[in-house]
């Protein structure tokens, strides 16, 4: 059979796989499969599960929050922020869902934090322009 390497990199390590027989992921564009000996390719994976088979036919589930993967040579380099890898499903699924939730809280508290900084900004620059320091007209 033929096979293939895949390449994880992350923030914090690169982990390398080998003897993989198979792989599936998504892009803006959709569902696509990668076997040993495809053409070159790059691409943008879209947040969420991907899935790669390696020779003894072991399904295993990877969970990203996106990134770029690039075929060539028979080596499949993904590189994202994170990833987790598990061969149960439902695990991963719930891994994922949790990490999703986790980082949509944190991006509504910097949306919050930001959006006060600017009202605060705001309100120095309109206090500037009473006091005559600030000859741009402020809405």
């Amino acid at each position: 059979m033929n096979t293939f390497t895949l390449v994880l990199c992350d923030g914090t390590h690169t982990e390398r796989i080998e003897r993989v027989a198979s792989f599936v992921g998504e892009d803006p564009s959709g569902s696509f499969g990668v076997l040993a000996g495809h053409e070159r390719l790059m691409t943008w994976l879209t947040l969420g599960l991907a899935r790669f088979r390696t020779v003894d036919g072991a399904w295993q589930y990877l969970a990203i929050p996106g990134g770029i993967l690039y075929f060539v040579d028979n080596e499949l380099s993904i590189s994202t922020r994170r990833y987790v890898i598990d061969t149960d499903y439902q695990r991963i699924s719930a891994t994922l869902e949790e990490q999703l939730l986790a980082e949509e809280r944190n991006l509504r508290a910097l949306k919050d934090t930001l959006r006060r900084m600017e009202q605060g900004l705001l309100q120095r620059m309109r206090a500037l322009a009473r006091e005559g320091g600030v000859e741009a007209v402020m809405p």
